[in-house]
């Protein structure tokens, strides 16, 4: 599952303000269990893309079992009673001695942490310090795996999308919500309803403990192995104070290592109930018989017995600012990262024309830092409203030459003026034409579309696609004005500052470093990107590697100089990976 192309588009397409004075007619069908379909017939489109959307992320989470939620996204492709397994009886053996098995191994578990506690041992995961009990229950339990792999039908559910003329199966976690989605040919509908309703109808949870390995691995990927992965994740513990937005969406190492298939359990019951679910269709079909299909299908799905709990806990207001300093192997740069306000809050819509007054080749950042000072090779911000929380956030990172404290001092000198003098009406207006026009364009795509009514309705109801464009047009240069002062004050914000990492000198007869061909002449920041889509490709389907090489395509039209060496070279890796597979 590409997460990261997922996320890339939902940050394009999914933007939280759209065009002025649009209607996007939206046929609504809600189930007795509470599950919504949202249904969008467009004629003459010989696919239907169709997704449904579950309002949980990593906010839901506690400590303990930090990273559960995207543990499901894994899971949910994993088959059911009947799709993924070539015995089902003997497959529910398996998982049921690998859970007695995995329940005495959790006792050897707390007792090395007990030990590491007082110090007795410096790693839990050291094989030396196990029990031979610990090591045998080890053994134990991965024979069990290896005969549980033997009944497994791999990648059934896919394969049966596939086998069908669908495309673009894939998924995503964030903070607040777990989505899954993919385009079918139109006459297979009925197939789209029965296979979705079926996983979450007759989960299994199978391959529930090796999964973890490979989510340990796409955490490697994600963070350890980026230069400022580790850094970002450490500097969201640090900003938030005590909001569930602090820990990382993939999960801290030893809660996802931990997470027993009991807690997952308890977790899928109260979180995958339908009425916490919506379902969208976007392209040809008959809403009438749709509706019938969901009956049919999703209405074989059982409510849950209570609504899911709200996230209690509220951020805490911050009485002095945070700083972070760190070291690795990228370009000097700066972050000012302010709290401000969830998605929905009356002073949201200032913020976003803010960020967009800011951004862009015509905004004041690159304008200011790139053009004009050249102290700057990028600069931008942004508001990132979320569910129960929010933050405004702006950077720029350094020329050579430069410093990330004086980047820092021009960033604070731009926000500085947006307090005391008014923003002109010519540039207000400027932006806000930008922004409509673009988010109309963005309607097109019926991807685009199925896609920001769901996360929509995951956060304040899929009307808003309607409602928030005449707020964003609403906004005064006053508003902005006021959220500036409001919101952009030192005390109310944390600094990550990133200094380039002196790479040690290679030892005196040493072989020279061998750098990849296809990432030659290209920065290690560039290399570590590019290294991280070579790595990531053979998960992708065709259908979506295809749709990733025309957007870095579109996007090399019309990109700088400067980028334009890193987006052919990940055109390159792309191309080199369709040919191996053909």
């Amino acid at each position: 599952m590409n997460r990261r192309v997922f996320f890339l588009c939902a940050a394009l397409l999914a933007s939280p303000a759209t065009a002025p004075a649009q209607n996007v007619d939206v046929k609504v069908h809600t189930l007795e269990n509470g599950l919504k379909v949202l249904m969008v017939p467009r004629r003459g489109d010989p696919n239907i893309t169709a997704g449904w959307i579950a309002k949980v992320g990593s906010v839901n989470e506690r400590p303990g079992i930090t990273g559960i939620a995207h543990l499901f996204e894994h899971m949910m492709f994993k088959g059911t009673r009947t799709i993924g397994t070539s015995d089902i009886d003997k497959d529910l053996q398996t998982l049921a001695r690998l859970d007695a098995i995995k329940g005495e191994m959790q006792k050897e578990e707390e007792a090395l942490a007990r030990r590491l506690r007082v110090g007795e041992i410096s790693d839990t995961r050291d094989p030396k310090v196990r029990s031979a009990n610990h090591q045998e229950l080890r053994k134990k339990f991965e024979e069990l795996l290896k005969a549980q792999k033997a009944n497994i039908v791999k990648d059934e559910f896919d394969k049966i999308y596939k086998g069908n003329g669908a495309s673009g199966m894939n998924a995503g976690t964030s903070y607040d919500f777990t989505i899954y989605f993919v385009n079918v040919p139109a006459n297979k509908l009925e197939l789209w309803f029965w296979m979705e309703s079926d996983r979450l109808l007759n989960p299994v949870f199978r391959e529930f403990y090796s999964e973890r390995d490979v989510v340990r691995e796409e955490r490697r990927l994600r963070v350890e192995s980026t230069p400022t992965g580790k850094f970002e994740e450490q500097f969201d513990a640090l900003f938030w104070g005590s909001s569930p937005y602090s820990w990382p969406v993939i999960g801290w190492p030893s809660d996802v290592e931990g997470i027993t298939r009991e807690e997952a359990r308890s977790f899928y019951g109260v979180y995958y109930a339908p009425n916490n679910l919506t379902a969208c269709l976007v392209g040809d079909f008959e809403p009438e018989q749709a509706r019938k299909l969901a009956e049919k299908y999703f209405g074989r799905l059982k409510r849950g017995p209570k609504p899911p709990p709200a996230v209690r806990t509220i951020e805490i207001k911050q009485l002095a600012e945070k700083k972070m300093t760190g070291y690795a192997e990228t370009k000097p740069q700066v972050r000012l990262r302010y709290h401000s306000v969830a998605d929905g809050h009356v002073d949201e819509p200032a913020l976003v024309v803010l960020q967009d007054i800011l951004n862009g080749r015509t905004g004041r950042f690159y304008k200011s830092l790139v053009l004009d000072r050249k102290i700057a090779t990028s600069a931008g911000g942004g508001q990132e409203g979320r569910k129960y929380e929010g933050y405004f956030e702006v950077s720029a990172t350094a020329a050579e030459g430069h410093t990330p404290k004086e980047v820092q001092g021009a960033l604070e000198t731009i926000l500085e003026e947006l307090k005391e003098k008014d923003v002109g009406s010519r540039e207000l207006q400027k932006v806000k034409n930008q922004r409509a026009a673009s988010e109309f364009r963005k309607l097109r795509s019926s991807f685009s579309l199925m896609l920001q009514l769901l996360l929509r309705d995951s956060y304040r109801g899929w009307k808003t696609i309607n409602t928030d464009p005449a707020l964003l047009q609403a906004v005064t240069a006053a508003d902005i004005k006021r959220v500036a002062a409001k919101y952009f004050t030192r005390e109310n914000r944390a600094v990550l500052v990133f200094h380039t990492k002196e790479k040690p000198a290679p030892e005196k007869g040493a072989a020279p470093e061998k750098v990849d061909p296809d990432l030659a002449g290209l920065s290690p920041e560039e290399r570590q990107k590019a290294t991280l889509l070579k790595n990531n490709l053979p998960a992708m389907d065709r259908a979506t590697t295809e749709e990733l090489r025309e957007n870095i395509s579109t996007g090399l039209l019309n990109a700088p100089k400067k980028s334009q060496a890193f987006l052919k070279a990940l055109l390159k890796i792309i191309d080199r990976h369709i040919e191996g597979k053909e």
